[in-house]
C-alpha cells in the first residue's frame, strides 16, 4: 500500500504538514517518538546467505552504509521465490514506533502523530510520503539536512527477521528541540526503548506527564534489556511509564532468568511499575497484566505468518486502539492478536488492505469493537 505509493511519487514535494507555520487542527490521540524518520528494506532469503553476514542470525547488529549497500547487493542476487504472489522485497517507511502509529491510524482510524526527524534524502521522501498516506500528522516531523536511517530486514523462508540497521549518519531529533505543543492535547505517548537514546527518551517522557499523557513503553530487543538492564529499571521505577509491552526473549532479560523462566514472572515485575503490562509469546498469544488481572489471550493467525517483522508493533496498535476505546483488557489482547496477526500475513511492518480485512473479519468473529474508519 504505502511503499507502492511512495514509489510512485519520488519527485513529490514534502506534504504541508511537514513545511512551517502548518499546525494540524486537532492534536493526534497518540503521538510516537522515533528520534529518527527509518526506511526497512525487507527481504526473503535463505540461510545460506545469512550466514554469510557477520552478526547473529536473528539478531539485529548496526552497520555502516557501505555494508548496508553490500547486503543488499547481495540480496538482489539471492531473493528466494516469491510465495502467494507476494513481492519479494519491500522498501517502506520502518521504525516499531512508526509501524505502531501507522496501524493506529490506517487500520483502527485513531489520529496519530510522529516526534522526530527526517534526511533530506530520497529515503526521507519516501518515509514521508508513506507516512502520510497512510494518515499520519508529520506536523511534529522536523526536516533536517542528512541522512535518512535505513535498515535490511532479512526473512528466512520460516517467516523469521534478522535485522542489518545503518543509523550512525542519520540524523536525529535532540532533546533541546521538544515543544510542549508536540504533546499538548494528546492521550498517548509511545516510546520504544534505547539506551543511547535515554537524554531525548527521559525529556519526551517528562514534558508527556507534564501535559497529562500516558506513556506506552516497547523493551525493543533481547540484547537492548540486556546490556542496559539498570538504566531501564530505574526508568521503570520513575513511576512514568503507564504500560510496558515485552516480547519473550526481552521479559526473560527483564527478570534475568534463564530459558525456563516463567513469562508470568516477568509480568508480575513490570506490573509493580506499570498500570498495564504486556508479555507477547509469539505463537502462544499473549499474558497481560492490569491491577491484579492477569489474562491469556491465544494467537490468531500465526500458522501463516509469512515475515514476523512488525509483529509485536501491530500487537500494540490493536492493545492500543482497545486503551483508547475503553476496552477491557482481555478485548485490548485480543485486538492486539487480530492487529500482530494481520501483519505476519505479508513481507514488513505494514498491513496490506486485504490483510486489514482479514483482521476485521476475525474482530468481527470474536464480538470485538470495529473501528470507525473514515473514507
Amino acid at each position: 500500500m504505502g511503499a507502492e505509493a511512495a514509489h510512485g511519487h519520488p519527485q513529490q514535494q514534502p506534504p504541508s504538514s511537514l513545511r512551517p507555520g502548518r499546525e494540524a487542527a486537532a492534536p493526534p490521540a497518540v503521538v510516537g517518538l522515533q528520534l529518527s524518520a527509518l526506511i526497512d528494506h525487507v527481504a526473503r532469503v535463505d540461510w545460506s546467505l545469512l550466514d554469510r553476514f557477520p552478526g547473529d542470525r536473528g539478531g539485529s547488529q548496526q552497520v555502516s552504509i557501505d555494508e548496508l549497500n553490500h547486503i543488499l547487493d547481495e540480496v538482489n542476487a539471492h531473493i528466494l521465490p516469491s510465495r502467494n504472489d507476494l513481492t519479494p522485497v519491500t522498501t517502506i517507511a520502518g521504525g516499531s514506533v512508526a509501524n505502531t502509529i501507522r496501524g493506529l491510524s490506517a487500520g483502527f482510524g485513531i489520529s496519530t502523530g510522529i516526534i522526530g526527524a527526517c534526511g533530506d534524502d530520497n529515503q526521507g521522501l519516501l518515509f514521508v510520503n508513506n507516512m502520510s498516506f497512510s494518515g499520519v500528522d508529520l506536523t511534529r516531523l522536523r526536516a533536517k539536512k542528512g541522512h535518512t536511517a535505513q535498515c535490511v530486514c532479512l526473512v528466512d523462508a520460516s517467516g523469521n527477521r534478522t535485522m542489518r540497521p545503518c543509523l550512525s549518519s542519520a540524523v536525529k531529533i535532540q532533546a533541546n528541540e521538544f515543544r510542549k505543543e508536540d504533546f499538548k492535547g494528546s492521550k498517548w505517548l509511545i516510546v520504544r526503548y534505547a539506551q543511547q537514546n535515554m537524554e531525548q527518551i527521559v525529556e519526551a517522557i517528562r514534558i508527556a506527564k507534564q501535559e497529562g499523557l500516558s506513556v506506552s513503553l516497547d523493551l525493543a530487543s533481547f540484547e537492548m534489556v540486556r546490556d542496559s538492564r539498570s538504566k531501564l529499571v530505574n526508568l521503570l521505577e520513575t513511576g512514568n511509564i503507564d504500560l510496558c509491552f515485552a516480547n519473550e526473549d526481552e521479559a526473560r532479560e527483564v527478570i534475568g532468568g534463564s530459558l525456563e523462566s516463567d513469562p508470568e514472572e516477568a509480568l508480575a515485575f513490570l506490573g509493580k511499575y506499570c498500570k498495564w503490562a504486556v508479555v507477547t509469546l509469539a505463537s502462544k498469544g499473549c499474558v497481560a497484566k492490569h491491577g491484579k488481572q492477569v489474562v491469556r489471550v491465544p494467537a490468531i493467525g500465526e500458522s501463516n505468518a509469512v515475515d514476523t517483522t512488525g509483529a509485536g508493533d501491530l500487537f500494540a496498535s490493536g492493545f492500543l486502539y482497545g486503551l483508547v476505546k475503553g476496552l477491557p483488557l482481555e478485548e485490548c489482547c485480543k485486538v492486539g492478536a487480530c492487529s500482530g496477526g494481520s501483519v505476519t500475513r505479508a513481507l514488513g511492518g505494514e498491513v496490506r488492505p486485504e490483510n486489514w480485512q482479514w483482521m476485521y473479519k476475525q474482530m468481527h468473529a470474536r464480538g470485538l469493537l470495529l473501528p470507525e474508519l473514515k473514507n
